[in-house]
């Protein structure tokens, strides 16, 4: 009774608490500024100049083109590049040192099959079954309430006879 009670405590406290800040990019960020007029340009150029300012290395999907004019004076390349990027439907995804120029709607469908898959792997681990006998409650008054803190995998068994709940979980 003990550990499924410090769990269920343990659980309320994990909900309980804010989310982390993502983490920042692992693209290079210097404080380099930069002015560029440029009339009808390819985004394809644009993007290289950028990356020659900024330093980084630059990988650009294929199929991605735009004409764009922009006039820009003093302005740090990071928030340069973010808003070429956007006025072309664009969006990065920096990983390694490497920043990837897609469509958005390329990266974000990329980013759900991603957290997708990383689900999947965290419940396919083998499971677990615990049983636990109470003393001073109701099984299956418990059972309800315990049930919505387990995995899409996991299950509650109540044997009133016992008092006792069978848990089975992912480990």
């Amino acid at each position: 009774m003990r550990n499924l009670a410090s769990s269920l405590v343990f659980a309320l406290a994990a909900f309980a608490l804010p989310k982390a800040a993502a983490p920042p990019s692992s693209a290079p960020r210097p404080e380099t500024h930069i002015s560029i007029d440029f009339k009808d340009a390819d985004i394809l150029d644009v993007i290289r100049l950028m990356a020659e300012v900024g330093a980084f290395q630059v990988v650009v999907d294929p199929g991605v083109s735009c004409k764009l004019t922009l006039k820009l004076k003093e302005v740090p390349w990071d928030v340069a590049l973010d808003v070429v990027l956007r006025s072309c439907g664009l969006g990065q995804d920096a990983d390694n040192g490497i920043v990837r120029v897609a469509p958005v709607a390329k990266l974000t469908e990329e980013a759900a099959a991603r957290r997708k898959l990383a689900e999947e792997q965290k419940l396919d681990r083998p499971l677990r079954t615990t049983r636990y006998r109470l003393s001073y409650a109701k099984a299956a008054e418990l059972a309800p309430l315990i049930k919505k803190f387990l995995s899409p995998r996991g299950d509650v068994v109540v044997d009133p006879r016992t008092n006792t709940l069978i848990i089975t979980d992912i480990e």
